[in-house]
């Protein structure tokens, strides 16, 4: 009995996944949780319309039905964004994405944050985060021995139990047949994330990212990048964040999971040039910034609003850029010291 019971769950793995194949290019991914909410990323091939995602508490036979849903964010790929709606706190759902003629293509698990605040302590959690992640494409990749190479490690990540996953920047690589190509851009973003290694980890945990230069542009790019309103759309359409900076600029942005603020920080799209004088006449430069004054704004009056907050106990600080190391001349935010003392 327990062989036939492995060998009909054998094959319905088997027809689900040539379902999936059928259909889907990436995903589907988990993007932001909350306590009553959760939305769901997929990009579909070309063809493929009219897939709507049908929802229950896992255990149970009640459904609801979320539509097929147009970010109208993406000119160039099949990209959609499903929210499902009025859940519980501290409960998982199970929601599968089903065709027009009712076959189940894809099937994923979703938890809800705990309802905990004024109730009971703040549940432990853990979080797993990255960044540099380099796939090779020959034709494209410089000469001689590239990045890239051995992928596993995402595999490894996405058997973690852990709430999250923190992208801290070049998530993807362009390269010099993308930086001046809205389709370039757009495609980079695409073929990276459709690669059958990371498809475990999409939708192992909701997924938060923040960029850096190889995925906002070229190397070291700052604000003078001629595509950064591109490459924002782009950003836009392939990550599930709550927000994307501010009046249509920048994708700086907060969550909050349990007792835990985490601040999103762009450090491109206002960024000075890195080789801008660090200083003038011997004082700090204030023209030179990484951040800029409308996000460093932001950030201190979110960080004062977090500070009234009672239930949070701790704060994380998230960019692409390094911060605290004192030694390495890359990428450091030593170098702008203006902001820096500020």
């Amino acid at each position: 009995m327990r062989f036939k019971l492995l060998l009909v769950l054998l094959l319905l793995n088997t027809v689900l996944f040539a379902q999936r194949d059928r259909y889907i290019v990436s995903g589907p991914m988990i993007g932001h949780t909350e306590l009553r909410s959760a939305k769901i990323w997929v990009e579909f091939k070309p063809e493929v319309r009219n897939i709507m995602v049908l929802y229950r508490e896992k255990g149970t036979r009640t459904e609801k039905e979320v539509a097929f849903v147009y970010p109208g964010q993406n000119p160039y790929f099949n990209i959609a964004f499903y929210e499902l709606n009025d859940l519980k706190p501290g409960t998982t759902y199970t929601y599968d994405l089903v065709s027009e003629d009712r076959q189940i293509i894809a099937t994923g698990d979703v938890t809800t944050q705990s309802l905990w605040q004024w109730r009971n302590p703040a549940p432990d959690f853990s979080f797993i985060t990255g960044s540099c992640a380099y796939f090779n494409e020959p034709p494209y990749d410089r000469p001689g021995r590239p990045y890239g190479g051995d992928s596993s490690i995402f595999q490894t990540m996405a058997k973690e139990k852990s709430a999250f996953m923190l992208w801290l920047g070049d998530n993807w690589y362009t390269r010099e047949v993308d930086y001046y190509s809205e389709w370039g851009l757009h495609k980079r973003a695409s073929r990276d994330r459709s690669m059958p290694v990371l498809q475990d980890l999409w939708k192992a945990m909701p997924h938060y990212a923040i960029w850096d230069d190889h995925d906002y542009g070229f190397n070291d790019g700052d604000m003078s990048y001629p595509f950064k309103k591109q490459s924002r759309d782009v950003f836009k359409s392939f990550w599930l964040n709550p927000s994307y900076g501010n009046s249509g600029d920048g994708v700086y942005s907060k969550f909050t999971w349990n007792d835990v603020d985490v601040f999103l920080l762009d450090d491109r799209s206002y960024r000075s040039n890195d080789d801008m004088a660090d200083s003038v006449n011997g004082k700090p430069n204030a023209e030179k910034q990484m951040f800029g004054k409308e996000q460093i704004t932001w950030l201190k009056n979110a960080l004062l609003q977090s500070k009234t907050n009672a239930n949070i106990r701790f704060r994380i600080i998230a960019t692409g850029s390094q911060v605290l190391n004192p030694a390495s001349p890359y990428d450091c935010f030593r170098r702008f010291p203006a902001e820096y003392n500020d």
